[in-house]
């Protein structure tokens, strides 16, 4: 049987970055990755968007995780040359009824520590972006824009830097707690290659689940893990639509939030094309075809705050699928990662429901989910952000 310090099940954004810390910190860490590539799902179907933290409840993890994590994202961008862009973005009001929602919406995110939202009348939100209508909004001059396979792709080789390997078309089949390993590995996975067949158990003292859309089922098929500590998954589509040409705003555009999102807002892609959504559509299955006719449903929505958009310009572009721990008409969950602390399994760290602002959040979690596992090589920063929790 073989046996590494360090397993982490999921290449996407989440996985790349823990597997990055753990190796930094000494740890013999392998990521095992069921597709024949990174970060093919979640991670590289989003829209890109460097989040500043504003929306989310004050002290929840997706909060705290977003605004440290955004400063952190910024650095390591500039310091391995990830394309991105500060582009900034406008929280636009589209009648007078939804001004006191902006309001609201400063106030939360000055309780979260975004303490640089402007706030613009109709005629400065215009000087801004000449195309736009609105009746008020808010800038958000933190917000961003990346790369993100890009990013993936440096947290990748950062981590093969320091000693961690990757082994793509590799499945999870099962695991099991097994503290008597004169290894010293404390869990043991079932793993099966996808190209060839064959089928061998590894043995580790560290096992994070980072498998995104699939870490309920992984972790449900850990023996020795309580079922009462794995939640139920609710898969939340969300399509998205682009225009031909170049977009005529320099900023994102986002629209008050709706119920399950923040609404079919604007994104911006580096090179300057448009891209709106994403929408929210309840799915039980990973099918990410784009139905057409979703797009007519996108054009009221988008000419609240331009009312320019020409009939027939909207073509399907891409979806993505969300690990939701809510449902609809539910509130939003917040990330949920179980360590020892809660479930009681030495080693073993579960993170579910890892959505939006998951990509934002990336430095973060992996830097909170390290400090977690080994404490003694934390540095200073992952130390004081971890004990808050």
């Amino acid at each position: 049987m073989d046996h590494v310090d360090c397993i982490v099940a999921g290449a996407g954004v989440v996985g790349l970055a823990i597997a990055r810390d753990m190796a930094r910190r000494g740890m013999d860490t392998l990521i095992l990755e069921a597709a024949n590539a990174i970060g093919t799902g979640t991670s590289s179907r989003n829209s890109e968007v460097i989040h500043a933290g504003i929306y989310y409840p004050v002290g929840s993890l997706k909060a705290r995780f977003c605004v440290a994590g955004r400063n952190m994202l910024y650095r390591y961008c500039e310091e391995h040359a990830v394309p991105h862009a500060r582009c900034g973005k406008l929280i636009v009001a589209a009648n007078a009824d939804q001004e006191p929602v902006l309001a609201t919406i400063r106030a939360n995110a000055s309780a979260c520590g975004v303490d640089d939202l402007v706030p613009l009348t109709a005629a400065e939100a215009l000087e801004l972006e000449p195309r736009l209508r609105c009746k008020a909004a808010l800038l958000s001059p933190s917000t961003g824009i990346i790369d993100s396979h890009a990013l993936m792709l440096a947290l990748q080789g950062d981590a093969e830097e320091h000693g961690a390997a990757l082994s793509l078309n590799t499945r999870i089949v099962s695991g099991r707690i097994d503290g008597g390993l004169p290894e010293g590995g404390l869990i043991v996975l079932d793993t099966i290659d996808s190209t060839s067949g064959e089928r061998f158990e590894i043995a580790t003292k560290f096992f994070i689940n980072a498998a995104g859309l699939d870490a309920t089922a992984l972790a449900r098929s850990i023996d020795g893990l309580d079922p009462q500590f794995v939640p139920g998954l609710r898969y939340a589509k969300g399509n998205y639509f682009s225009v031909a040409g170049l977009a005529p705003f320099s900023r994102l555009i986002y629209p008050v939030p709706e119920p399950g999102g923040l609404g079919v807002h604007l994104t911006l892609d580096l090179d300057g094309v448009a891209r709106f959504g994403p929408d929210v559509e309840w799915t039980d299955t990973l099918d990410y075809r784009v139905d057409p006719a979703r797009g007519e449903r996108f054009y009221n929505e988008i000419r609240k705050y331009w009312p320019d958009l020409a009939d027939g310009s909207l073509q399907p572009a891409y979806s993505g699928i969300r690990p939701k721990l809510s449902g609809p008409g539910e509130a939003n969950a917040d990330f949920v990662i179980q360590d020892a602390s809660v479930h009681g399994v030495d080693g073993l760290v579960n993170l579910f429901g890892i959505e939006s602002p998951g990509l934002t959040s990336s430095l973060a979690i992996a830097e909170y989910v390290a400090q977690r596992l080994v404490p003694s090589q934390a540095r200073n920063r992952g130390a004081a952000f971890a004990a808050g929790h």
